[in-house]
């Protein structure tokens, strides 16, 4: 009997929420800027367009439902939706309010605290902030509070009693080990052995999560330094006469607007990635381009396709089978949902259920 739990991550961006409709427009939800995608050039995947036109609506717990049955039916055993708090400002929180009164779905559960800034990435200005994190120790109390009912859920995702809880950028919070020492006493308090802390991977790498008071490392997929061979550099005598005249003004290029990557080799060099010398969880995506979501400055990959995405899938499984107890098999993928970049697991007219496919076949022993 396999011990894998591959989980999913979700993004609850599909529903609106007052302080959308006041940053961006009125009913903005994540299906505004994938809509408006397109395609770049000849071979570029865009826009991206669910099943059916399914552009659902979470503030409704039956889509969630429905998800959950499709998901599981692959051999996806959990999502990790991202939680949005800000010193007790609740962001995108309504679908998961919703599942935990409703007791559905059955499907296994755990939150990822997504603890940076908001800012308006997605008309290019980075830089200014929307609503911007606070910590002090008072307010990790007040978080933990709020979390609880969550980790007291019997389909919250749980390592020998130990809620697990994830958090996108550690190194954000000033007195991080100090959060960590209050929310594991509070835990234990609460009649749990421990938290189960993971530190996602992405902007500080090589970082051991002990040094945070987590217990292990998640590593974010894609990985900005394992990003693989760039498409265009290929032909590099064209490359460089499109450099010359993307940076004179010429003729703009889109190849030198954005960063566009083969598929394939990235899935190559993060499989022959160095192992870490800490507790680390894979992460696998089915494809990725943020170009929804970024005018200028996005991250496209080319020429990702289910067996690509299979060949990865069947890696990580049996690293992470050969590398860890039974008890803490995870294996992440990313994402469920992000349709923004280009990045779900999620059907979609082009693929179908080809990648969710891909992973069954993956994890298949």
């Amino acid at each position: 009997m396999s011990h894998l739990k591959p989980i999913a991550i979700y993004l609850p961006q599909y529903h609106t929420i007052p302080e959308n409709d006041e940053w961006w427009q009125k009913g903005f939800t994540e299906w505004t800027n994938v809509k408006k995608s397109k395609s770049y050039f000849a071979g570029h995947y865009q826009p991206h367009v669910p099943v059916n036109k399914d552009y659902y609506d979470l503030s409704d717990n039956s889509v969630l439902e429905k998800q959950a049955e499709l998901a599981k039916s692959y051999g996806i055993e959990g999502f990790c939706f991202y939680h949005y708090w800000f010193s007790g400002h609740l962001l995108l929180e309504k679908p998961l309010h919703n599942m935990l009164a409703a007791g559905k779905p059955d499907m296994p559960f755990c939150l990822c605290w997504a603890n940076e800034n908001w800012t308006r990435t997605w008309d290019g200005q980075d830089k200014q902030v929307l609503i911007e994190q606070h910590y002090s120790i008072e307010d990790d109390k007040k978080h933990i509070d709020y979390l609880m009912p969550f980790f007291k859920d019997e389909r919250y995702i749980k390592i020998d009693n130990k809620p697990v809880f994830l958090m996108y950028r550690t190194e954000l919070h000033p007195d991080i080990k100090a959060a960590t020492k209050l929310w594991r006493d509070e835990a234990k308090k609460a009649g749990f052995d421990d938290l189960y802390l993971i530190r996602v991977e992405n902007h500080l790498k090589n970082i051991d999560p002990a040094e945070h008071g987590f217990d292990a490392a998640m590593e974010f997929a894609p990985d900005s330094g394992f990003k693989g061979k760039k498409v265009q550099k290929n032909n590099y005598p064209k490359y460089l006469l499109h450099k010359l005249m993307h940076k004179t003004g010429i003729k703009k290029s889109v190849h030198h607007e954005n960063g566009i990557y083969s598929y394939a080799s990235m899935v190559n060099s993060l499989i022959n990635k160095a192992e870490r010398p800490y507790k680390y969880f894979r992460c696998a995506f089915p494809s990725w381009d943020n170009s929804a979501r970024r005018k200028i400055h996005a991250t496209i990959y080319l020429g990702s396709e289910p067996k690509l995405f299979e060949k990865w899938i069947r890696h990580l499984a049996k690293h992470t089978r050969e590398k860890f107890p039974e008890q803490e098999q995870l294996l992440f993928i990313n994402a469920w949902n992000e349709w923004g970049e280009g990045c779900h697991l999620e059907p979609d007219e082009e693929w179908g259920t080809q990648y969710l496919e891909a992973l069954k076949k993956g994890i298949e022993e």
